[in-house]
């Protein structure tokens, strides 16, 4: 643990943890882009926390799409993967050499982006082939370098795969994603935290239990959903860059 965190810290982290699973299973997607800016308020460092989420999105979304292999859409995955994975690539690199203040500055602001769209009751579309390219390619490299480019990447997977299977195909964009990040960080020697990931898996359950069981509910009230969030995202982003800059 590179940080003595005192007890109540350690109770809002427990709280962060359960909210992560359960935007994760709930929406399908956003744990990391909901749950990262607010970790950072209690610990600056992306690098600690991104392997602790990471082990935990490969763990659920395994369990997630274990049994619906066939509920997946593997030709638009197949087709996608070209754009995502090459940019991915190269935001992990980015996450591992750009300096601190930089990821955070890059983190807030891309939260930011996101909670004024939400707030806004704004919608990330695509019409075209290319611009579905161009938010494959930035979802990629945000994904890389901080796993908060899936809202992103959904603006282009949600017009082009089935409502039936969009879940599961996602989870496993997800999965090959961390795949590719955790693994960089294996061959470059950083700190996976993989004991404190495991203390906080059962956690991070709860939220995804109560996430699928109120999965439902919430893509039929996604725009409401979304928009309280933008607004307290909003606040937290612009209290951390205010941090990082002053």
């Amino acid at each position: 643990m590179p940080i003595d965190f005192s007890h109540f810290e350690l109770f809002l982290i427990c709280l962060l943890f359960i909210w992560t699973g359960f935007v994760r299973s709930g929406l399908g997607f956003g744990g990391a882009a909901l749950g990262l800016p607010l970790m950072l308020m209690l610990y600056d460092q992306p690098l600690f926390w991104l392997p602790i989420i990471g082990a935990h999105l490969l763990f659920f979304s395994s369990l997630t799409i274990g049994s619906q292999f066939d509920n997946v859409d593997w030709r638009y995955l197949k087709k996608t993967a070209v754009y995502i994975i090459p940019a991915a690539l190269i935001g992990v690199m980015g996450l591992l050499n750009l300096p601190n203040q930089w990821l955070l500055i890059f983190i807030y602001s891309i939260t930011l982006i996101y909670a004024f769209i939400w707030s806004m009751n704004w919608a990330i579309s695509s019409s075209s082939a290319s611009l579905d390219k161009m938010l494959l390619v930035l979802g990629g490299y945000v994904a890389g370098t901080s796993l908060t480019g899936a809202p992103l990447m959904i603006a282009v997977f949600m017009r082009n795969v089935t409502k039936d299977r969009l879940r599961n195909t996602l989870f496993v964009l997800w999965f090959v994603l961390v795949s590719i990040k955790m693994t960089a960080f294996v061959v470059l020697g950083v700190e996976l935290n993989l004991l404190i990931a495991l203390a906080l898996l059962p956690i991070a359950a709860i939220g995804h239990v109560i996430g699928l069981k109120f999965h439902q509910a919430i893509i039929k009230n996604d725009q409401r959903f979304k928009q309280v969030i933008g607004g307290v995202l909003i606040v937290i982003s612009l209290a951390g860059l205010w941090q990082v800059l002053s």
